[in-house]
């Protein structure tokens, strides 16, 4: 059998700031360990069981059973705590400039430029957070029509609008429209779509969430993978995120559950060798909220079903879960947080028990993943695939 590998992105399960998170304003952030602290439990028995309490500053409670897999974790080497930098550099891609933000809002010059293409004027052009600024513009928004059009700290162009007022379709084409034009001096990484439903001042966002993305600028483990003939599934919004490029197929699922499933039939198919997963729902659901509850039992509930990930598991398989960056619901506002993100490692022929310390990019995974697969050298990043094998 060829190798394979399981890449599992927990969307913004950071477990600790970076060193230079003072410059982001993100001093004192740590997801899963203030999540912990906050709710004085988080029961986790099966990724504790593949080391994760035992990664340098988990915070987490310590875990006496034995450790199955192999454990560390991984800066980020590119400036910036955003979806798109952060898988790109899990792909092996580090960024030698930081997609622009535009805190203060997006230039007039460009929104004029952008309402003439659209045939109409939008509301907001601010940086607020997505599920407010709906309750604050949706009953103006439903009123005329007008899109709500908005950032954050991260580099976002997003276009909130009611399902019932612009249709999906026109929705999707206007953040179109906007991906054309940011680029340049405005290029900002993704654009989103925001469809959210309701009345009256109480607005929900909807799971028909899409992302468009700029294109890599340089070629990720995705493509090198591709011209050599293996074939890449990406699940949830990986497909966006690297602009359709390097992906044999995908599966736009829209939720954890969702996504848990069909990497589970992946996992029983065969065909692909490489499985690439992101679930969203930790970020996009209660990091962004600030809900510590919810995103504490989706933690638990992804725990539970990672059982049914590992049995399914070949012996030639590798499985590696870690994040793109943090989100820490406990934190001051609702942006991303500058953190180092965790790193299991979990294969049944590879002895488990190795710690990894602290990797120096991102792509150090991403050089593990890519000569797991081809057996060749990724020249972005360090593998750590013979710390595994000699151990």
């Amino acid at each position: 059998m060829d190798n394979r590998v399981i890449l599992i992105v927990l969307d913004s399960v950071g477990i600790g700031a970076m060193p230079d998170a003072s410059e982001f304003g993100d001093e004192g952030a740590h997801t899963l360990g203030n999540i912990y602290a906050k709710r004085k439990k988080l029961d986790l028995p099966n990724m504790y069981g593949l080391g994760l309490a035992h990664i340098d500053g988990s915070r987490l409670p310590k875990h006496e059973g034995a450790i199955r897999g192999s454990f560390g974790k991984a800066s980020e080497m590119t400036k910036a705590k955003d979806t798109t930098s952060g898988h790109w550099e899990l792909a092996g891609y580090i960024m030698d400039e930081p997609f622009k933000t535009f805190p203060a809002g997006f230039p007039e010059e460009l929104i004029r430029e952008y309402e003439n293409r659209i045939g109409i004027k939008i509301l907001g052009n601010i940086a607020a957070s997505g599920t407010e600024i709906i309750n604050v513009l949706g009953d103006e928004h439903v009123k005329t029509g007008r899109p709500i059009v908005y950032t954050s700290a991260d580099s976002v162009f997003q276009i909130a609008a009611h399902e019932q007022v612009i249709p999906l379709k026109e929705l999707y084409r206007i953040c179109e429209t906007a991906r054309e034009i940011l680029v340049g001096k405005y290029l900002v990484g993704r654009v989103i779509a925001r469809p959210f439903t309701g009345s009256n001042g109480k607005y929900q966002r909807t799971e028909n969430r899409r992302d468009y993305a700029t294109a890599p600028a340089k070629d990720t483990i995705l493509d090198g993978l591709q011209s050599l003939g293996f074939k890449t599934v990406g699940i949830g919004k990986i497909e966006d995120i690297f602009a359709h490029r390097g992906i044999y197929a995908a599966d736009h699922t829209k939720n954890n559950h969702d996504g848990i499933e069909v990497t589970i039939k992946y996992i029983a198919s065969g065909g692909f060798s490489l499985i690439f997963t992101n679930l969203v729902d930790f970020d996009m659901l209660y990091g962004h909220r600030n809900d510590v509850e919810s995103y504490a039992k989706a933690l638990e509930y992804f725990d539970e079903r990672l059982p049914e990930i590992i049995s399914g598991m070949r012996p030639d398989d590798l499985l590696i879960i870690t994040a793109d960056h943090g989100c820490d619901p406990t934190f001051k506002g609702t942006d991303h947080t500058r953190e180092f993100v965790p790193v299991l490692v979990y294969s049944k022929r590879l002895k488990p028990g190795i710690d990894l310390g602290t990797l120096d990019s991102f792509a150090d995974i991403g050089s593990t993943v890519y000569e797991y697969i081809t057996g060749k050298t990724w020249g972005t990043g360090t593998s750590f695939l013979s710390k595994l094998k000699n151990a």
